[in-house]
């Protein structure tokens, strides 16, 4: 027995070393990935966030003492990200709202493509909410975190979220990009977030609803993906603003009851950390009063995974709710 425990232990740290090398070269996931469609230049009430850092490749050989150096820093480096995923929901936890509050409802497209195995295409189309200014790295905005919660959940289905967020713009720039930047690609959900900007503009809520409408007709004719809105973020620069916020809340609701297609209550979830939950404003939104943090994002992006995984165990049990039909239901 006791001969074979150095190699034993020799074994053990050999395959520690390689996993920890493996950890270190850029990969992508086998399931489930992001990707970043190409911004346009018009950029207005908000700025776009940095472009993303880039990878460095590892060699595949290194001398043993490089090997060693290389094995320490990719572990510093994996405990440094789980530290950081962890933090953000061991500061505050991020809870449903309590109560009757909508929520974005059934998603037969999207949910009868996982259950059958079948590859999932996302587009989360918007403004810099979208894109993730306030987040501090692109891994924290919500189509990232968005995809991770979703690849967790359905490790063998293939998910693609592509971001197509554009700071600064709102109904008038993202019209233009629609046909190009969504519906050219072929999705199975489309989660729009609008409206903020056309608040922060003062732009009239009744032509944003009218060409958000437009916008969905036009989605759903060209293959019938599912769509979910997504309004204003509840914030001091939108909540400023608060007729022309409210209206633009209200509006968006009834046009996703008209097309029948799913929405999820932003303004109305962020309103409840603060307000029922006694979550300060400063904890979910940057010192600009008006995009979210690392928190914001995570939180924001898992109740909305949350929505989207019961859609799907929804149609597994045979429920198939109407998209109309918007019972949230706290977890």
């Amino acid at each position: 027995m006791s001969s074979l425990r150095p190699f034993c232990l020799t074994a053990w740290l050999a395959a520690f070393a390689a996993a920890a090398l493996l950890m270190l070269a850029p990969q992508v996931p086998a399931y489930a990935q992001t990707a970043q469609a190409s911004p346009a230049p018009t950029q207005t009430a908000d700025p776009a966030p940095a472009s993303s850092p880039s990878q460095t490749t590892v060699a595949a050989t290194h001398p043993p003492a490089e090997q060693r150096g290389l094995t320490t820093r990719a572990i510093d480096k994996v405990k440094q990200v789980a530290k950081s995923a962890g933090d953000i929901f061991s500061r505050v936890p991020c809870l449903s709202p309590k109560g009757g509050a909508k929520a974005m409802g059934s998603l037969p497209h999207v949910a009868n493509k996982l259950v059958a195995g079948q590859p999932v295409l996302i587009v989360a189309f918007g403004s810099s909410s979208t894109a993730g200014y306030g987040a501090s790295s692109p891994d924290f905005n919500y189509p990232n975190r968005l995809a991770a919660q979703l690849r967790r959940q359905y490790p063998t289905a293939s998910i693609t979220v592509i971001n197509a967020g554009v700071g600064g713009e709102d109904a008038p720039e993202m019209m233009k990009r629609l046909q190009n930047e969504v519906i050219d690609v072929h999705p199975d959900l489309v989660i729009w977030q609008v409206g903020t900007n056309a608040v922060l503009r003062n732009l009239d809520p009744g032509d944003t609803a009218k060409m958000v409408e437009d916008g969905i007709s036009r989605i759903q004719a060209a293959g019938g993906a599912d769509v979910v809105l997504v309004d204003p973020q509840y914030s001091p620069q939108v909540t400023q603003r608060a007729e022309s916020a409210s209206k633009m809340v209200k509006l968006l609701g009834k046009v996703a009851e008209l097309r029948h297609v799913g929405i999820f209550p932003r303004f109305e979830v962020m309103r409840d950390w603060h307000e029922k939950q006694a979550i300060p404003v400063e904890s979910f939104v940057i010192a600009d009063g008006l995009h979210m943090n690392d928190w914001g994002y995570a939180c924001f992006a898992q109740l909305l995974g949350d929505d989207i995984i019961r859609s799907v165990g929804q149609i597994k049990l045979g429920v198939n709710v109407p998209a109309d039909v918007r019972t949230y239901r706290p977890m």
